[in-house]
């Protein structure tokens, strides 16, 4: 009763238009005031150390490095870099455009920060060429999704600091440890490396079929001075990730360097920003930054209540009691999360979800790092769906195509990570193999 009062109260409110991170507070608050007898001065404590984890220090520096890296004219040389290995190719701009977004993704951490990086430059580009508008767009707003998938991922931190410090207890009664960060973005390189190639793929086939334009075969000298020229961008890969892996430094000190290392690369290096423009890349960090920590801490705070209400191992029960099955639980999760992504934010989905549906997987047997990728893979589907797809409004922007016109012409792609999401669900192994063997997962 008390579930479907919170839910329920949850959903009124934010069927009014309310933002969601106010929505959670009020729901929070009305009901620990009317329906329990939690002291005021608890929820006040709640508030401030809802945003007191580490881990969360990691969102504002990549939402920096990201600002840095989109105004600094690294997206312009990976492109060319992309374009240089794969533009001979049937659809051979297109296919740049997915390997473009595949490498730039691995230092943004954001897919709307991919396509806007990647979009802004390329899809003119294919136009001029002659690829249809639609096609273009169709390639750059799906594949820029692999920005939350491909690490270092904001959403990936999220779902860490959602269930960080959980009880959750395991199908044999042992209590099983979340997710660290560290393990969510090494389970993330074999499947953002398999939605890249399997989006390339029916990006390579649809403009097989279509004839699309090719580009001259680029000569080995020419693929060596593009490479020299993104050297820098690419260089934040490694800085990022053999930092983490080497153990040099955690995943909050890793997006800190990346902050700093993109800040001396679009300024010094690469020179396409000078510093009367950092300023500006500053405030809207910020005001990017502000806007999640605001979502975490009522999140925190609704996490909180449905662990004070004994909601998350109260469903785990029933669930097991009814015979429900851990494929059967993915199902269901996975219909709830692409319907959630549909109308609400990933940050917010993951947030307000993670906490509920934790414990329940566990319960069922399912690996907390499996899970956590499961759930980003939702989060990139729903940037691509209407009506509230952020990545269908940034492409929208940067083709000038209305929001039903660009959903039509996302659909080959859109079915493609639906095939992808149900691989990463039902073969774990797919997300488990490469931290089981370095030792990160047991």
């Amino acid at each position: 009763m008390n579930a479907l009062i919170i839910f329920g109260l949850l959903s009124v409110l934010m069927l009014t238009g309310m933002p969601v991170s106010i929505a959670l507070g009020l729901t929070v608050l009305s009901f620990l005031f009317t329906m329990t007898t939690v002291p005021v001065d608890t929820v006040a404590l709640k508030l401030f150390t809802g945003i007191e984890k580490f881990e969360i220090m990691a969102i504002p520096f990549f939402i920096l490095a990201g600002n840095f890296l989109t105004h600094g004219g690294v997206a312009k040389r990976m492109i060319n870099f992309a374009s240089s290995l794969v533009g001979h190719w049937h659809g051979g701009l297109a296919l740049a455009a997915v390997v473009a977004c595949a490498l730039f993704a691995a230092i943004s951490g954001s897919s709307p920060a991919t396509v806007v990086a990647i979009g802004s430059i390329i899809l003119p580009a294919m136009v001029k060429q002659g690829y249809p508008r639609q096609f273009g767009a169709g390639v750059v707003t799906t594949a820029g999704g692999l920005g939350i998938l491909i690490p270092p991922s904001i959403v990936m931190v999220m779902y860490t600091v959602a269930t960080s410090g959980m009880i959750a207890i395991g199908p044999d009664g042992t209590e099983v440890a979340t997710a660290s960060v560290g393990q969510m973005f090494i389970a993330g390189v074999i499947p953002g490396a398999l939605l890249g190639g399997m989006l390339a793929f029916t990006t390579w086939y649809k403009a097989k079929v279509n004839d699309y334009p090719r580009l001259p075969r680029a000569t080995w000298r020419e693929r060596f001075d593009a490479f020299r020229k993104a050297f820098w961008g690419l260089l934040l890969v490694i800085v990022v990730m053999g930092g983490i892996y080497t153990g040099i430094f955690t995943p909050t000190e890793a997006a800190a360097m990346s902050a700093v290392y993109a800040f001396i690369v679009a300024v010094f290096v690469y020179k396409d920003m000078g510093l009367r423009d950092v300023p500006k890349v500053l405030l809207s960090s910020a005001n990017m930054s502000a806007m999640l920590l605001y979502i975490i801490t009522n999140a925190v705070l609704f996490s909180f209540l449905m662990t004070h209400e004994n909601i998350p191992q109260a469903m785990g029960e029933w669930m097991v009691n009814t015979g429900l099955t851990w494929w059967m639980f993915l199902l269901l999760v996975n219909l709830l999360l692409l319907v959630a992504g549909t109308f609400m934010e990933p940050s917010s989905i993951t947030l307000i979800m993670a906490p509920i549906l934790f414990p329940v997987a566990v319960r069922l047997g399912i690996d907390p790092v499996h899970f956590g990728i499961m759930i980003v893979v939702n989060m990139e589907i729903g940037l691509c769906t209407p009506p509230v797809g952020l990545n269908l409004y940034v492409a929208s922007g940067i083709t000038k195509l209305g929001l039903s016109e660009l959903t039509r012409s996302i659909l080959p792609w859109l079915f493609t990570m639906l095939v992808f999401l149900a691989i990463i669900s039902y073969v774990p192994e797919v997300t488990l193999a490469l931290p089981r063997a370095l030792g990160l997962v047991n």
